[in-house]
């Protein structure tokens, strides 16, 4: 019998070291040699007249510059004359603007995505003046360099470009850009359902998402490709509780803000269940393959070390937790106006970003029971589902990666799942092809830029953005 349990046992060890042994990594997209050459000095030029319109939304339209977002506009047919004189124009309501690229064939055509909107600034807690686009040591500074005015430049210089030499695209190219993201804005929606009103079916939608970066996934040196083939879904759960008030100088057991305190506590210490979906699951797969031997042996025998990776990535947090779970982040707590009055009513909201396996009914009903007390109210105060999954095994997967292999040379290309939301995922009734890409190599740093202080871009991280919008172009 010992000797049967002990031939068990080496018999296990033994499948998981060669499994991990053959878990070799996967062939990369084929690379073509061939440079891409356009004019940089205009690129740069160009972005930084977009970076000087204030384009900055609110969720106060009262607080919005609608002479700002006009001016922008107003600057495009001068700054991309090839594409304004080949292409229809068509501003659509709530900021969305629609260009048409007219192919040689009908039917199936790209959509091309950016927003040209930004968020508000600190101007006080900027190195640079945020809108003065600065350019300094290879360096372009302002809001708007990374999210997302740097990929609504390339877009139209790469067609401006290849309109110049006199190419035409095999299918018609949409330009789709929305001047609302920032806000749940409706121009990307009314797009949507322009396409959906005349029949236009997506070959292939591309928008912001993943980036090339490094030191994001264990033991991978390599810099990675990240594409998005799903993002998560997102819902402001409020919670609230009520009491019959009083002076602070004799506190009953029970208080508003204790309740939620105990709230907070329970669900932070009970994470919602991991789920490796799809995006997850070939991430790992792509990635895993390239990483370090004891992670190979990880992710090449996920079937028995799910539990390991479920804890490295709850001690772990951020990106590869947010990879795998619904996340909650508590953002926002209020109570009484006077500091020795208990509150009659208390409230918290917590930012959740919901994995695809997840629901927003599904969610509220876990966070109710985790919580465990009628007295505290749980409610959705906005939300929205996960997006689908779009596919990886067909050609709109392959002309996305190889354009991203080609202009990043040595980078190693993987799916993933976008934990952040996008305009895109509007068009997951439209095409099981979306893909969340944003055209830059960007170093941890430069990431925390975005939506924060001091937001710039490299020169060269500019030029890259040119160059794989011309090749992925080339490939519609």
């Amino acid at each position: 019998m010992l000797y049967a349990v002990l031939g068990l046992i080496f018999l296990f060890f033994a499948v998981i070291l060669v499994r991990a042994v053959m878990f070799e990594p996967k062939p990369q997209p084929p690379v073509s040699q061939e440079e891409v050459t356009f004019d940089k000095k205009a690129a740069v030029e160009n972005l930084a007249q977009l970076i000087r319109c204030k384009t900055v939304s609110y969720s106060d339209p009262a607080l919005e510059d609608d002479g700002e977002f006009r001016k922008l506009l107003d600057l495009l047919p001068g700054l991309y004359p090839n594409v304004y004189e080949h292409c229809s124009v068509r501003e659509l309501p709530d900021r969305g603007l629609l260009l048409r690229w007219p192919g040689k064939e009908t039917g199936d055509p790209a959509v091309l995505m950016a927003h040209y909107d930004v968020v508000p600034v600190d101007e006080e807690k900027w190195e640079k003046p945020p809108f003065a686009a600065v350019l300094e040591d290879g360096v372009l500074w302002g809001r708007g360099t990374l999210d997302t005015k740097v990929t609504f430049n390339a877009i139209l210089t790469a067609a401006n470009h290849l309109i110049g030499k006199g190419w035409q695209p095999k299918k018609d190219i949409y330009f789709a850009f929305s001047g609302g993201e920032e806000v749940n804005g409706k121009g990307a929606v009314n797009i949507v359902d322009y396409f959906e009103k005349h029949s236009i079916q997506p070959a292939i939608v591309v928008d912001e998402g993943g980036a090339v970066v490094e030191n994001v996934f264990p033991g991978v040196k390599e810099p990675c490709g990240l594409i998005g083939i799903a993002e998560k879904g997102m819902m402001n759960a409020q919670f609230k509780t009520l009491s019959g008030g009083g002076h602070a100088s004799s506190p009953p057991v029970k208080t508003p803000i204790g309740t939620l305190a105990k709230a907070c506590r329970k669900i932070l210490g009970n994470p919602f269940k991991m789920h490796i979906t799809k995006p997850a699951a070939e991430m790992f797969d792509t990635l895993g393959r390239r990483s370090t031997f004891l992670y190979k042996v990880i992710f090449a025998n996920l079937w028995c070390f799910a539990p390991v990776l479920d804890l490295i990535c709850r001690l772990s947090g951020g990106e590869l937790n947010a990879l795998v779970r619904t996340t909650v982040a508590f953002t926002q707590m209020e109570g009484s106006n006077a500091r020795n009055v208990i509150p009659p009513e208390a409230k918290m909201v917590a930012n959740m970003r919901l994995n695809p396996e997840d629901s927003v009914g599904g969610a509220l009903a876990y966070l109710r029971k985790v919580v465990g007390d009628d007295s505290v109210e749980i409610t959705a105060l906005e939300s929205f589902e996960p997006s689908p999954i779009s596919e990886t095994n067909c050609e709109a997967w392959d002309k996305v990666a190889a354009a991203v292999a080609e202009t990043w040379r040595g980078c190693v290309v993987a799916p993933y799942l976008m934990v952040q939301c996008s305009d895109s995922r509007h068009y997951g009734k439209l095409s099981n092809h979306v893909y969340r890409f944003s055209a830059m190599d960007l170093t941890a740093e430069e990431r925390r830029t975005i939506h924060g202080n001091n937001e710039r871009i490299r020169l060269e991280t500019l030029h890259r953005s040119v160059e794989f919008y011309i090749r992925l172009m080339q490939k519609c």
